[in-house]
C-alpha cells in the first residue's frame, strides 16, 4: 500500500511538471512552425491544460479499469467548478465580463445534459463516445473559425504577448518530445498507484478517479486559474476551467470510450452527475450577470459555497473509503 501511495504522489508530480514542460515545447513549435497565436491557445493551451485527464483516462481504459477513467473527467470537472474557482472567488472575487464566456456557460450546460443522458443506461459506448468526439470537434471547429473571423474575443489576445519571444526550435522539439514521454509514463505509473490503492481498500476504482486522481490532475488548472488572478485577469481563469469542462466530458470521456465501452454504475448519475450539473448551473447563474449590469461577478461568498460544496461531495466520497463494520 505504501508502495502505491508513493507512486501516486510521485506520478501527480511528475505528471504535472511534465504537462507543463509538454505545453511549453508544444507553444513555441507551433509559433516556429507559423500557427496563429489563436490556435495555439485553444488547440495547444487548451490540450495541455487538459493533457493529465486524457492521458490518465485512455491508459486506465487500455488497462481495463474503465472507471478510474470515468471517475478522473467527472471528478476533474466538480474539482475545477468547486475547488479551484471556490479558492479563486475567496482569494479574489471573479468579474465575468467576455462575451464568449457567457455563451460557453450554457454550451457547457447542454454538454451536460447529453453527459446525463448517455450515463442512464449505465454505460458510455462506442457510438456515445463517438456522438462526445463529434460535438468536440464541431465546438472547437466553430471556436476557431469564429476566432479567425474576428468574431472571438478580444481577450484571446492577451496571449500575443506570451508568444512573442518563444524558446529556440531544438529546445522547444525537446520540451515536446520530452515532455510528452514523461507525461505517458508519470500517467502509467499513478494509474497502477491508483488501481493498487482501490483494491487494498477495496473500493472501486471510481472512487479513488473522483478524489485523488482528480483532483491531481487538476492541478495545471488551479495553478493557470491563480496566475491569471493575480494578472487581473478574470476571465482568463474562469475560461480555463470552462475550456477544461468541456475537454473533459466531451474528449477525456470520448477516447476513454473509443477505446473501450466505459460501464457507469448507478451512483455515477445519481451523484457525480447531479453534482457536476448542480455546479454548472449555479456557475452559469453566478456568472452570467443578472443582476442588472452587464458584468456577472462570483463573489467571494459565492466562493465559500462553491468551496463548502466540494468540501461536503468529497467528505462523502472519503467517507466510502473506510468499509463499514
Amino acid at each position: 500500500m505504501w508502495l502505491a501511495l508513493g507512486a501516486v504522489i510521485a506520478g501527480l508530480l511528475v505528471l504535472v511538471w511534465s504537462a507543463d514542460r509538454f505545453v511549453d515545447g508544444a507553444s513555441a513549435t507551433a509559433k516556429h512552425a507559423g500557427m496563429p497565436t489563436l490556435l495555439i491557445g485553444m488547440l495547444v493551451i487548451g490540450f495541455g491544460t487538459s493533457a493529465p485527464e486524457m492521458v490518465v483516462s485512455a491508459l486506465a481504459s487500455l488497462d481495463g479499469n474503465p472507471g478510474l477513467a470515468l471517475g478522473n473527467a467527472y471528478g476533474s470537472n466538480i474539482t475545477n467548478i468547486a475547488l479551484i474557482l471556490g479558492v479563486v472567488a475567496l482569494i479574489s472575487p471573479i468579474a465575468v465580463h467576455s462575451s464568449v464566456l457567457r455563451r460557453e456557460l450554457p454550451v457547457l450546460a447542454v454538454i451536460m445534459l447529453l453527459a446525463g443522458y448517455q450515463l442512464y443506461d449505465g454505460q458510455i459506448s462506442h457510438a456515445d463516445a463517438m456522438v462526445l468526439l463529434a460535438v468536440f470537434f464541431l465546438l472547437m471547429g466553430w471556436s476557431i473559425y469564429q476566432g479567425m473571423t474576428g468574431k472571438g474575443d478580444p481577450m484571446v489576445g492577451d496571449l500575443d504577448a506570451a508568444a512573442e519571444q518563444p524558446m529556440p526550435l531544438g529546445r522547444a522539439i525537446f520540451w515536446l518530445v520530452f515532455g510528452l514521454v514523461l507525461l505517458v509514463a508519470s500517467s502509467r505509473v499513478l494509474v497502477w498507484g491508483a488501481v493498487s490503492i482501490a483494491e487494498g481498500l477495496g473500493v472501486s476504482d471510481l472512487i479513488i478517479g473522483l478524489t485523488v486522481v482528480a483532483v491531481g490532475t487538476s492541478l495545471p488548472e488551479l495553478a493557470s486559474a491563480l496566475a491569471a488572478v493575480r494578472k487581473n485577469e478574470h476571465d482568463l481563469a474562469l475560461g480555463n476551467v470552462l475550456g477544461s469542462n468541456l475537454f473533459n466530458t466531451l474528449a477525456v470521456v470520448g477516447i476513454a470510450g473509443a477505446i473501450t465501452p466505459v460501464p457507469a454504475e448507478p451512483a455515477v448519475f445519481y451523484r457525480d452527475w447531479v453534482v457536476m450539473t448542480v455546479l454548472t448551473v449555479a456557475l452559469f447563474l453566478m456568472g452570467y450577470g443578472f443582476r442588472g449590469a452587464g458584468t456577472g461577478r462570483i463573489n467571494r461568498l459565492e466562493g465559500a459555497i462553491l468551496l463548502a460544496i466540494y468540501l461536503g461531495y468529497t467528505g462523502y466520497l472519503v467517507s466510502t473509503l473506510v468499509p463499514s463494520g
